[in-house]
């Protein structure tokens, strides 16, 4: 899985610490001062990737911008000791808030867009940042030396000091990520980043999730910046907003593993020595030697090991040990030992859910034109009609997705439009997709789970919904599968029961039988009839009329946008407009016999 594959076990911490002495190990024992100062460098530099994995590894956004968190934190600890004589100690806190309140502001600003669009504008920060820095004169900023109170400033004889300072703050990170990859966070941001929409509408507030993760990235890579500019001791736009410095970021991460723990850490400790070492060694007769290290890198990783050197590594390993996939194993789904039978469903007086005049427009045309009904409270409500008569259209409306022309839809007294898909999911309307939505790379408890976030903020109780809701539907022995294995049933229950976990009070499911055999059918159609026995209120769209009708207590039609008829199954079948437009004359006909 994504979420810390080098880690995954408690004894994480523990690994970290220990690497960290032995590299601290190593350092004591090198007495060069360059090459001190290259161990210094790698940390700070592995830091920054850290950073930059948080957020681009986790959410899925690639930012190109990180410069100018790096950089503002350079020149927050340089100004504040040049101009306020403020020792690095404070200095590098308050640089961490500087890229956080940064990264605030362009989440804020940015978060609008999409694709390359977004990296393209991440892009934009640390270019104007480094013009702006040097229009103010700032073309270089030096650290003053504080010889009467080194320590106070952070300014050591021994420069081993300095790498002391940059594992702690690499330890720091590395901490935080692992915290984050084991968490609600990480798995909220795994999810944004596989299928932003299910995520959105399993009651995950995407724009929150990532705002929150760019804050803590900037944070990180400000106090990273922050310890870079005390250990060169001259600062310089070009030197911490350059392009290289972003890039630096993004190649360490996929070098080692997008979405992991270690894999910044690997991709700094591998290129770093090497392009440094070449730019001693040849910067003089190759300048600019380093970005062809960097570029180097990302032509190899891409050819021979996309997902980063330590998926590759695992990968090689598990073939090794002649390991299995999870797909290989996935067993199969019984299906029902009867058949169902309809009986009266326990629907009373209450209404559960109302539309009233709901109407859509895509430009001239009315995708939905002054649609209401009503839907009562424990009943199967089934949508029936033509392709393209506005049944999804008509749901996407009902849980946000879509914003309304006109109308109102109630729930609960409330009038539920202009509000957001996870919104709505949070106060009990949830639903599945036609085309089902996984998190492939996660598993199905952990999918599930991503739905029990929506009404749970523990996240014990969460995975006990989860846990549940698998149970409901029957996946348990497929808990820890992958959900990009599995099957279209278990797809589709799965899908179930990732909106079953958010304790709902309606269910919006669209045809959620298609693509099923005849058996499969069976089964769905009593885990649905379950979980009306629950009391959970059941809106469906399905094309397959036969289980419709045994399945529905009221049909509703929809035909050009509009409703058709509404009622029982059998009155609604029966009705020559609904033949007409719907159902034909093969159904007429087997109806009749």
């Amino acid at each position: 899985m994504l979420n810390a594959i080098f880690w995954r076990d408690r004894s994480a911490t523990f690994r970290i610490i220990i690497l960290a002495a032995l590299y601290l190990a190593v350092s004591f024992s090198v007495s060069n001062p360059y090459y001190l100062l290259m161990l210094t460098i790698v940390p700070i530099w592995a830091t920054l990737g850290v950073s930059w994995n948080i957020f681009s590894g986790y959410s899925g956004l690639v930012s190109f911008g990180h410069a100018a968190f790096f950089g503002l934190g350079a020149y927050t600890v340089a100004l504040l000791s040049e101009k306020l004589a403020i020792s690095p100690w404070m200095g590098i806190p308050i640089a961490t808030a500087v890229g956080a309140m940064a990264g605030a502001l362009i989440g804020a600003l940015t978060f609008r867009l999409r694709g390359h669009y977004f990296g393209l504008a991440m892009l934009a920060y640390p270019l104007a940042l480094l013009y702006v820095f040097e229009w103010l004169g700032y073309q270089e900023v030096a650290i003053p030396m504080r010889r009467e109170a080194p320590w106070a400033y952070m300014q050591f004889s021994d420069t081993r000091c300095y790498v002391v300072l940059a594992i702690a703050l690499l330890i720091i990170a590395l901490l935080i990520s692992l915290r984050i990859s084991k968490s609600r966070f990480g798995l909220s941001l795994l999810a944004i980043k596989q299928n932003e929409l299910a995520a959105d509408a399993s009651g995950i507030n995407p724009f929150n999730w990532k705002l929150m993760a760019l804050v803590l990235s900037a944070g990180i890579a400000g106090a990273a910046g922050g310890l870079y500019a005390v250990v060169l001791l001259i600062v310089s736009p070009p030197a911490v907003f350059g392009p290289l410095i972003s890039a630096q970021a993004v190649i360490f991460a996929l070098f080692g593993g997008v979405g992991t723990v270690a894999g910044p850490v690997i991709g700094a400790i591998t290129l770093v020595p090497i392009s440094e070492y070449l730019s001693a060694q040849l910067g003089d007769k190759l300048p600019g030697i380093q970005g062809v290290v960097y570029g180097l890198a990302i032509v190899l990783v891409v050819i021979m090991a996309p997902e980063g050197i330590l998926f590759k590594a695992l990968a090689f390993f598990k073939r090794q040990r002649g390991a299995g996939t999870t797909s290989d194993a996935l067993p199969p789904m019984a299906p029902p030992e009867k058949a169902l039978k309809r009986t009266a469903s326990p629907r009373g007086n209450d209404i559960a859910l109302s539309a009233k005049g709901v109407s859509k427009s895509f430009g001239g045309l009315a995708a939905v034109q002054n649609v209401s009904f009503d839907v009562y409270r424990g009943e199967i409500l089934g949508i029936i009609g033509p392709n393209g008569a506005g049944k999804t259209t008509l749901f996407n409306l009902i849980n946000g997705i879509i914003p309304v022309s006109e109308g109102s839809v109630i729930h609960e007294g409330r009038d539920i439009v202009g509000l957001r898909p996870h919104e709505i999911c949070r106060i009990g309307i949830a639903r599945t997709f036609q085309v089902a939505r996984p998190f492939a790379n996660l598993s199905v408890l952990q999918n599930v789970v991503v739905g029990a976030f929506a009404g749970e903020p523990g996240d014990e109780k969460a995975y006990a919904y989860a846990r549940d809701a698998v149970a409901r539907v029957g996946l348990e022995a497929n808990s820890e599968s992958l959900a990009g294995g599995l099957s279209t049933i278990q797809l589709r229950l799965m899908e179930l029961a990732r909106a079953l976990a958010s304790r709902p009070k309606v269910l919006l499911l669209d045809e959620i039988l298609a693509g099923l055999g005849a058996d499969e059918v069976e089964l769905m159609m009593h885990a649905i009839q379950g979980i009306q026995d629950e009391g959970i209120t059941i809106v469906i769209i399905e094309h397959t009329m036969h289980a419709m009708v045994r399945l529905a207590d009221r049909l509703l039609v929809l035909d050009h946008g509009t409703v058709l008829a509404i009622g029982d199954p059998a009155t609604v079948t029966s009705e020559q407009a609904v033949i007409d437009a719907y159902l034909g004359k093969k159904w007429s006909a087997h109806a009749k016999r």
